[in-house]
């Protein structure tokens, strides 16, 4: 197990009742561990409408997990 620090952002934060959390995942990827949370959650946002950044670092979603890496989940924006 692989634990992470996630931070979570408007739709995302709403969904999840937390604008962060502290988990323990099996996930090797950053695509596997947003489906475990999706089912976790119930995150109704697809993996691609949302970009993914691993300790301030915008991030490919096959990038493998490590220990104590920080993840955001970054919805799209709406403004006008």
């Amino acid at each position: 197990m692989t634990r992470v620090t996630l931070q979570y952002y408007a739709q995302l934060r709403e969904q999840a009742g937390a604008s962060s959390e502290q988990v323990s995942t099996s996930a090797s990827t950053l695509r596997d561990l947003y489906a475990e949370l999706q089912a976790r959650h119930g995150f109704s946002l697809p993996v691609d409408a949302l970009k993914v950044a691993v300790n301030t670092q915008f991030s490919d979603w096959n990038r493998l997990l490590a220990e104590g890496d920080t993840v955001v989940f970054i919805p799209p924006v709406a403004g006008g």
